[in-house]
């Protein structure tokens, strides 16, 4: 073993800490402009449908933290790892610096996110890599969705979800999977987010056994771009018209209980099935469940 550790930063979106915050978090998001009132105001009218704010700051905590004690249990002292987040601190770039300044020589990127893009994860690496330097040696993870044990554990908590819904009905019921929307400007250089949601929901319902599933698109930004679809809404009232009356939601590109799964899904998407008489159940999210960190665990040690 090396006399210095190997860096680990691990790398997500981030989240306001305080309903204080998210007018600062918002305009980093918009590359230093505030937001407008109205925006501002939909922003904290989502945050405060959940509580005021969301638990995703402790759930990514929680996650970095069972991930260093399970490196260092497997082995002491190899790994140093760290958190930076890319719109609320710390920093991607303040932890990336830190880490040089420190004297580790080598960094492993690993970003909370099971699919890559040009446009989410692989914004994490540039930003990292900049702020390194070119004394310091990056080695960016890209997707892991299909890593050993991830999809497995998706199968598990899709079951769980369809056992939910009363037996008779459940043969019926369908499972839907989604990730967060990207600008469509992406597929330009071949992009390829979707094929990656497409083949791990595939590969989930082979394992699940489902007869019945669909991908979507959802928590598209609010921006004049066109953004990838179909929104999960919309799909939501094309598959009640069609005569679905059960169905799982799945929001398979997430990790943990972001704004996105406990609005975008647990209330936005709730009303909408409301509305239309679909019973809509979710899987419940990872957080740090110790599946999870022992997939996280593997892929580290696999890059290093």
């Amino acid at each position: 073993m090396s006399a210095r550790p190997t860096g680990v930063l691990v790398m997500a979106y981030g989240t306001p800490s305080t309903r204080d915050d998210v007018a600062a978090y918002y305009t980093r998001i918009r590359h230093g402009r505030p937001p407008t009132p109205e925006l501002l105001a939909d922003l904290v009218r989502r945050y405060d449908a959940i509580g005021g704010t969301s638990p995703l700051a402790q759930r990514t905590a929680a996650q970095v933290s069972a991930l260093a004690a399970a490196l260092e249990a497997s082995e002491p002292g190899r790994f140093d790892v760290r958190f930076g987040s890319k719109y609320e601190p710390p920093l991607i770039e303040d932890t990336a610096r830190a880490l040089r300044e420190d004297g580790v020589t080598t960094v492993i990127g690993l970003a909370l996110a099971p699919h890559s893009s040009s446009m989410s994860t692989a914004q994490y690496m540039a930003r990292a890599r900049e702020a390194l330097g070119d004394e310091v040696t990056l080695i960016a993870i890209d997707a892991w969705w299909d890593v050993p044990g991830f999809l497995d554990l998706i199968a598990a908590r899709v079951r769980d979800a369809l056992a939910t819904i009363d037996a008779p009905r459940r043969g019926d019921a369908e499972v839907l999977f989604s990730a967060h929307s990207l600008p469509e400007r992406i597929l330009e250089d071949g992009d390829t987010y979707p094929d990656q949601l497409r083949e791990s929901a595939r590969e989930v319902a082979s394992r699940a056994g489902l007869a019945r599933w669909d991908v979507a698109w959802q928590s598209a930004g609010r921006t004049a771009d066109a953004w990838l679809g179909p929104d999960i809404l919309s799909v939501l009232r094309d598959k009640r018209a069609a005569g679905v009356r059960d169905l799982v939601s799945c929001p398979i590109g997430f990790v943990a209980d972001h704004l996105e799964v406990l609005f975008d899904i647990d209330v936005e998407a709730q009303g909408v099935a409301r509305e239309i008489g679909l019973n809509l159940v979710r899987t419940a999210s990872l957080n740090d469940d110790p599946a999870l960190i022992a997939v996280l665990a593997d892929v580290v040690r696999g890059a290093s």
